[in-house]
């Protein structure tokens, strides 16, 4: 009944997509700043251009590309690209527009399901141009479409994609949200709001906008936003307590890991570290996501997985680590730094990367002290 209903919510959709699009240029006219953001952001990037999506997907299937659903979500052929009748079509622009300004901006409402939500797209009236929806009061109008505020953009605009995904298995290979959980804190934290109006021309002198940005995890300063590290001492001891300051699970992605790097520091030469070859090594503070085949066997790629387990620190938690037996002296520097790797060495050992960004680890962030 579910999948019944599921392909029923993608033909619909599917049919609305045919109706006049404004492609993501077209939107550069009226709000030039804010298609300078989005080009930026991950919203932008589509199957042609995310390198680790598309060969994870392809991966998965070279038939279907069922991820459309939320990686091509205008496909003005949803459907057939989900049963495997179409494939991505790269001089199509509902499919390399990735998620589309026009996409985000015409959801009507999002239907609530056990494997994944469904964002259900406005019935655009034909011949006529259509209506752009979001959170301004008295939103301007254009020559090339209708404005109206919808109090989905403020409560589960986000929810549509972002809040789980489970396999055909039921097993979560993707969760950023809890069931109780709006949009609100997605909003405050990724699209802050910052100056100049939504309009090249700010009409009503509203002089702020939503940054359409999106920042993230690919973001320096950003990502050092969401964690505290706190290191204390006590005679031959080291605490770590580190501290998840985001709405969501510290991990979401089930391609990437983080993990925390502890070193004692003495006389400028590294005496002590965490782990010897490989941060895994210390399990308390290395997460990721992991999956299981029908016979519990390791798998990379979740989609056809059968369980899964994890090491995680769930919104607003804290973890304490203690090492002991460390030969500590007054002077020596501890230096604590959480890294995250785009796409974990497991993965990697899978599908062919090119991108310099999937082969090594960065910085979330770093905190030291000395001891005294």
């Amino acid at each position: 009944m579910q999948k019944s209903l599921f392909f029923l919510l993608i033909f619909i959709s599917s049919l609305y997509a045919k109706d006049k699009y404004l492609d993501n240029h077209a939107c550069n006219e009226c709000h030039e700043k804010i298609y300078e953001e989005y080009q930026t952001s991950a919203h932008s990037q589509s199957y042609f251009t995310d390198e680790l999506h598309k060969k994870i997907a392809d991966k998965v299937s070279t038939k279907k590309y069922e991820c459309a659903i939320c990686h091509m979500p205008m496909a003005n052929n949803l459907k057939d690209l989900v049963e495997g009748i179409a494939r991505p079509d790269k001089s199509n622009k509902t499919h390399t527009d990735g998620v589309s300004c026009f996409f985000c901006h015409t959801i009507a409402y999002v239907k609530k399901s056990h494997k994944h939500n469904i964002n259900i797209k406005a019935r655009q009236a034909k011949n006529y141009k259509p209506t752009i929806y979001g959170r301004l009061i008295n939103p301007d109008d254009s020559d090339k479409h209708s404005s109206s505020k919808n109090p989905v953009y403020g409560q589960k605009v986000c929810i549509g994609c972002h809040s789980h995904k489970l396999n055909d298995n039921n097993v979560t290979i993707f969760r950023a949200m809890s069931d109780k959980q709006t949009s609100i804190k997605c909003i405050e934290c990724h699209m802050p709001e910052i100056s100049g109006g939504a309009e090249k021309m700010d009409k009503r002198s509203r002089g702020q906008h939503a940054s359409h940005k999106f920042l993230g995890i690919h973001d320096k300063k950003f990502r050092a936003k969401g964690v505290d590290i706190n290191i204390s001492t006590s005679k031959d001891t080291i605490t770590i307590k580190l501290t998840n300051k985001m709405a969501h699970p510290l991990i979401i992605q089930p391609s990437r890991v983080k993990y925390l790097e502890v070193k004692v520091i003495e006389d400028n030469k590294e005496i002590w570290k965490n782990y010897k070859n490989d941060p895994k090594e210390d399990k308390e503070l290395f997460f990721e996501y992991r999956f299981y085949d029908k016979s519990g066997k390791r798998v990379i790629i979740p989609a056809n997985s059968y369980s899964t387990d994890m090491t995680n620190l769930n919104a607003y938690k804290s973890k304490s680590v203690t090492y002991k037996n460390i030969p500590l002296k007054k002077g020596d520097i501890i230096k604590a730094t959480m890294f995250v790797r785009f796409a974990k060495r497991d993965c990697q050992s899978i599908i062919d990367l090119k991108d310099n960004k999937f082969k090594k680890a960065f910085v979330i962030k770093e905190v030291s002290i000395v001891v005294r």
